[in-house]
C-alpha cells in the first residue's frame, strides 16, 4: 500500500497536499532556454511535508533564514541525477521526520523535443530509489540523463582544495558524471568489489575467489580511470579556452600517479591486466595495511591556479571560491558541448561571497550557458543584478511563497 503511494507520487498525475500552495513567478518576455524545469513537486522530503512550485524558464531564486529549507529543496533536484544528491545523504535520510519513509522528488522537464516527466523517491524494502519517466519505470537511474544533467555548488565544497583527497575524488567524479552518466556506478562498483577483496585477503580465503574478485575490481578500475583521465584532458581543454578567465582563475588540472613506480597503460585490456597482476603480488601487503593500498580509490584531483601557478590550497579563500567557480563553468559548457544538453546549476549561498564585479560576470556567464540556474541567499540584495532574468520565492519553514 505505502509502495503504490509512492508510486503514486512519482505518476506525477496527480496534485499535492492542498496545504501547500503552488507558487508561480511572473510572466517574463526574457528568452526561455531550450531546456528548464517548468514544474517541481516535493513529497515528505526533508523539512517539506509538500512543496509545489511551477516555473517558466527563468532562473529561480530561493531566498531565506538559515535553516528554512533553501538547500533541501536543491537537494530534491540533485537527486534527479545518478547519485546520492549534493549532500551524499543514504535515501532513507531524506525523509520527513515523523513520515513512513516515503519521499517523492516530481518533476516536469521541457526540452526541445517536448515536456518530459521526472520523477525519483523511494521505492521499496531494499533502501534504494525508483526513477520513474513519463509514467514508466525506468530500467535504471543513468536514464534520467537523456534529458537533463545537473551541477551544483555548495558552502560545503569551499574548504575542496585544503581538505582530504576522498573529496576532490568525489568532486571529480560528479563532474565526470555529467559527461559519462554511468560513471557513478562504476565508482559504485569497483568500491563494492574492493571491500570484498579486502575481506576476502584478510580472511586469507582460496586465491582462486581473490582472482575472481579482483578481475571484477579491473573491469571497473579501469573504466573508473579512463573516465577520469578523458573527461579531465576535455575538461582542461574547455578551461584553456579562456571564457571566463577575465573574471574567475583558470584552473590546471592534473590526477596524481595510479602506479607509484611504473606508467598506466593506455588500453583498458592492458590496464585490466596489470592491475591483475599487481594485486596478486601485493596481497601479503595489503592484508598487513589491512586494505588495498593501490587503485583509483587512492588518486588524487591536483589543482593549480594557472595564472600565478601555485597550487590551489595556497590560495586566498577568494582565489579558491572563484577558481571552483569557474571550474563549475567550464565543466557547463563542457556537457553542453559534449552532449547538446546545458546542465542545471544549482549554487548554494554562492553569491554572498563575491564582490559585485564577479557577481555580475557569474550572472553574465549563466545566461550565456542558456540554463537555468537555482540559487539560494539570506539577502534578495545580492541578486538585484539579476533583475527579470529571475524568479524569486521565499522560504520559511520548509513552506515556500512571495515576501
Amino acid at each position: 500500500m505505502g509502495q503504490d503511494r509512492a508510486t503514486d507520487h512519482l505518476s506525477l498525475g496527480g496534485e499535492v497536499a492542498p496545504r501547500q500552495r503552488r507558487v508561480r513567478g511572473p510572466s517574463s518576455t526574457a528568452m526561455h532556454p531550450s531546456r528548464y524545469i517548468s514544474r517541481l513537486r516535493l513529497s515528505h522530503f526533508r523539512n517539506y511535508a509538500s512543496a509545489a512550485l511551477d516555473l517558466d524558464g527563468r532562473h529561480l531564486v530561493l531566498v531565506g533564514p538559515n535553516g528554512a529549507g533553501k538547500t533541501n529543496l536543491l537537494e530534491a533536484v540533485s537527486l534527479l541525477s545518478p547519485g546520492r544528491g549534493l549532500r551524499g545523504a543514504a535515501f532513507e535520510d531524506v525523509a520527513a521526520q515523523g513520515s513512513d519513509g516515503l519521499w517523492a522528488v516530481a518533476s516536469t522537464i521541457e526540452t526541445p523535443e517536448g515536456p518530459v516527466d521526472i520523477g525519483t523517491g523511494a521505492g521499496g524494502a531494499d533502501g534504494g530509489r525508483r526513477v520513474r519517466i513519463n509514467g514508466a519505470n525506468a530500467r535504471t537511474v543513468e536514464e534520467m540523463s537523456a534529458y537533463l544533467r545537473v551541477l551544483w555548488l555548495t558552502p560545503s565544497m569551499d574548504g575542496l582544495f585544503t581538505g582530504p583527497a576522498s573529496d576532490r575524488r568525489r568532486f571529480l567524479d560528479r563532474l565526470v558524471t555529467t559527461l559519462i552518466p554511468g560513471h557513478s556506478a562504476a565508482v559504485s562498483d569497483y568500491e563494492k568489489a574492493m571491500r570484498q577483496r579486502n575481506r576476502l585477503v584478510d580472511e586469507d580465503a582460496d586465491p582462486l575467489w581473490i582472482d575472481a574478485i579482483e578481475a571484477q575490481m579491473a573491469v571497473s578500475a579501469a573504466a573508473v580511470h579512463f573516465a577520469r583521465a578523458d573527461s579531465l584532458d576535455d575538461l582542461q581543454a574547455v578551461i584553456l579556452s579562456g571564457v571566463d578567465e577575465a573574471s574567475f582563475p583558470a584552473a590546471r588540472l592534473a590526477l596524481t600517479a595510479l602506479f607509484e613506480d611504473r606508467h598506466v597503460p593506455q588500453s583498458s585490456a592492458a590496464l585490466e591486466a596489470e592491475l591483475r597482476a599487481f594485486w596478486r603480488r601485493e596481497r601479503q601487503r595489503d592484508r598487513a595495511a589491512g586494505r588495498t593500498l593501490t587503485g583509483p580509490h587512492r588518486i588524487d584531483l591536483e589543482v593549480r591556479h594557472a595564472q600565478k601557478d601555485m597550487p590551489a590550497a595556497l590560495g586566498s579563500t577568494g582565489e579558491q571560491k572563484a577558481l571552483l567557480i569557474g571550474l563549475i563553468l567550464a565543466q557547463a559548457r563542457l556537457v553542453k558541448r559534449s552532449t547538446g544538453i546545458a546542465p542545471f546549476l544549482l549554487l548554494d549561498e554562492v553569491a554572498a561571497h563575491l564582490d559585485p564585479g564577479r557577481r555580475s560576470a557569474l550572472f553574465a556567464a549563466l545566461e550565456a550557458l542558456g540554463t537555468q540556474c537555482f540559487m539560494t541567499g539570506t539577502d534578495p540584495m545580492l541578486f538585484d543584478a539579476l533583475g527579470g532574468a529571475a524568479q524569486q520565492v521565499f522560504v520559511r519553514d520548509g513552506r515556500l511563497g512571495p515576501k
